[in-house]
């Protein structure tokens, strides 16, 4: 019953007439925005209506294939790079970090080789360092009778430090600079100090040519490193980088031997990366010791978590606040698990999948550097007067580095997306209107006419579905069928 009841519904209400159902194609066809099916309809000669007929299927067909390939080239990511040279008044000036290429006061470590040895396996937090199997019972004894040995303590008091006896000159754009203005930092070159130390002072230049000059005393008669591992140059060593990321020298460091006279021409260069999956870079990493991600940041931070997870302990030369390593445990520990981060891929940079990838903004400062020697004749015995020291010491151990930028300028190379959405949208509506006429409201319009006879259709194969069976049970008072087949026997 309630099937009859929605069958009558159906075809008194919803269902059209055959005339009705007719008459709503043809004023589609006419009064449709695509154009050209009005023509298909409405024009007389077959002829002209299989002209018509073609023209519209081929121009659907250019439109389809048109949408499709530009739904591809969307779908493939594209980019393009733009660099724009931006000139302006004044302009920030970077971070400079410096480190003497001998790191370590020479009394303190004429007899312990070990030492050596040692700073090496910390430093292999940043930079990988082999050692050799003739070295390992020498450093095995010594750290199993020197296990309170701190050789944080011991760096710090006997590496390379910055007084005014190291630091002979000093200037900063006219005005003059102290040891005091460069802060303290470890890195595999033990001691190191670094001038405008995250941006503090907001320092700035205003004039090309002039920058940062320095004058150094290296003092090779106090300081040494090992020859056996290598270490066999004299002088400065320094890194240019952003006051807001931590010095990396791996690479990266500028060397400036003894004698010489060093101008670093620097350039500035922000690089912006489109994020995943246009670039590489992903907008919400966030650094927990590190005001600006950066990819070198990242991966001490991520050693960092993985060492403390395994030992128990952080190395000094790593960001966090865990418990500092000892001696033993730096050895026992922490070496061989840096060994295994390197091997099994656990911190890797670069890519969006990666641990660390791209920053999506990045400053870097290309360097120009063209040497000379030191001083002439005549400037030799100025500094040999000045300094009370030999014109042999004054060859061998002074250096002079100037820093400055070659223009007040910065180029910013970015990366954009090659399509945008809105590009995309204006591309697939230009094709539509070139080829077909059609806009937004013509799509409406058919995708009204498809579901109005897909409805119909409903409604056909609803009113062409079987009738309910009957399951009620025939009353008492009427003979079952039994009973009738019974009677019709007996008579």
């Amino acid at each position: 019953g309630i099937l009859k009841k929605i069958r009558l519904c159906l075809i008194k209400k919803l269902l059209p007439h055959l005339e009705d159902r007719r008459r709503y194609h043809e004023e589609f066809a006419s009064s449709t925005s695509f154009h050209g099916v009005h023509k298909i309809v409405h024009t007389q000669s077959k002829a002209r209506r299989v002209l018509w007929l073609l023209i519209v299927t081929g121009c659907l067909a250019i439109v389809i294939w048109q949408i499709c390939s530009r739904f591809i080239y969307y779908f493939s990511w594209p980019t393009t790079t733009t660099v724009v040279v931006q000139y302006v008044e004044n302009i920030k000036f970077p971070a400079v970090t410096i480190c003497n290429l001998n790191r370590f006061q020479a009394h303190a470590v004429s007899n312990l080789k070990v030492i050596f040895l040692i700073w090496n396996i910390v430093s292999a937090t940043l930079q990988k360092f082999a050692m050799e199997d003739k070295y390992s019972q020498e450093l095995n004894d010594f750290i199993l009778g020197n296990q309170n040995f701190s050789i944080k303590d011991f760096t710090w008091k006997n590496g390379f430090y910055l007084n005014s006896s190291t630091l002979l000159e000093c200037d900063f754009f006219g005005k003059p600079c102290y040891p005091q203005d460069f802060e303290h930092v470890f890195t595999e070159y033990g001691n190191c100090f670094t001038f405008n130390h995250n941006d503090l002072s907001a320092r700035r230049v205003s004039l090309s040519g002039r920058g940062l000059h320095l004058l150094f005393d290296v003092q090779q008669d106090k300081f040494t490193d090992e020859p056996s591992l290598g270490y066999t140059d004299a002088g400065i060593t320094f890194v240019i980088h952003s006051p807001h990321e931590l010095p990396r020298f791996d690479g990266l460091g500028l060397l400036t031997p003894v004698g010489t006279h060093a101008q670093v021409a620097i350039r500035q260069l922000k690089s912006i990366i489109q994020e995943y999956p246009w670039g590489e870079c992903k907008p919400d990493i966030k650094l927990q010791y590190h005001k600006i991600y950066s990819t070198n940041g990242c991966l001490l931070e991520c050693k960092a978590r993985y060492i403390q997870d395994w030992c128990g302990c952080l190395p000094f030369i790593l960001p966090g606040n865990g418990t500092e390593c000892d001696l033993l445990k730096f050895y026992k520990c922490v070496y061989p698990a840096v060994y295994d981060i390197e091997i099994k891929g656990l911190c890797t940079v670069g890519t969006h999948n990666s641990t660390c990838p791209a920053p999506c903004e990045e400053t870097d400062y290309p360097t120009t550097v063209t040497y000379s020697n030191f001083g002439g004749e005549k400037a030799i015995k100025y500094f040999s007067t000045k300094l009370k020291k030999s014109p042999e010491y004054i060859r061998q151990n002074l250096v002079r580095i100037e820093i400055k930028y070659h223009d007040l300028s910065y180029k910013i190379t970015q990366q954009q997306k090659a399509l945008t959405i809105s590009e995309l949208l204006a591309e697939v509506g230009g094709q539509l209107g070139l080829f077909c006429g059609a806009s937004m409201i013509t799509i409406i319009e058919l995708l009204e006419y498809i579901f109005t006879n897909f409805c119909w259709m409903c409604i056909f194969l609803l009113l062409k579905a079987p009738e309910m069976p009957q399951w009620n049970n025939p009353p008492q008072n009427q003979p079952t069928h039994k009973e009738k087949k019974r009677g019709i026997q007996e008579c």
